[in-house]
């Protein structure tokens, strides 16, 4: 199998008759995913340097990994999915299980941080 030609019209269409079409072309569609991603990059590079600085705060790798906080941010999160759903069936799910492994990989890494701080 090829992949598609991002130049070419649509071959599917949605039986939903209220859907309405984002883009002629897959190759317009990729540019936005595109542009979305690098905003995404650049606030996940933001959203570092604050977990990093939040370092300063913790006294040990439990207040490090912080499991009352992720159970409040996984839940927020899938609030905030509730509500901006796309019309994307499983949209909550995929951002509760992107959020987990973020978060997951954010407490790693401020661990290493951890390790090169010291107490005041």
């Amino acid at each position: 199998m090829i992949e598609p030609d991002p130049a070419a019209g649509p071959v599917r269409r949605f039986r939903d008759a209220s859907y309405r079409p984002r883009a002629a072309n897959l190759a317009e569609i990729r540019s936005q995913i595109d542009r979305i991603d690098a905003a995404i990059i650049a606030l996940l590079a933001e959203r570092a340097s604050y977990v990093k600085d939040a370092t300063r705060f913790k006294r040990d790798a439990f207040q490090v990994s912080a499991p009352a906080r992720q159970a409040q941010v996984f839940a927020r999160v899938r609030e905030l999915a509730h509500r901006a759903n796309p019309g994307f069936e499983g949209f909550d799910d995929v951002v509760e299980a992107t959020y987990r492994t973020l978060v997951a990989s954010f407490v790693a890494g401020e661990g290493r941080h951890f390790d090169a701080t010291e107490p005041l």
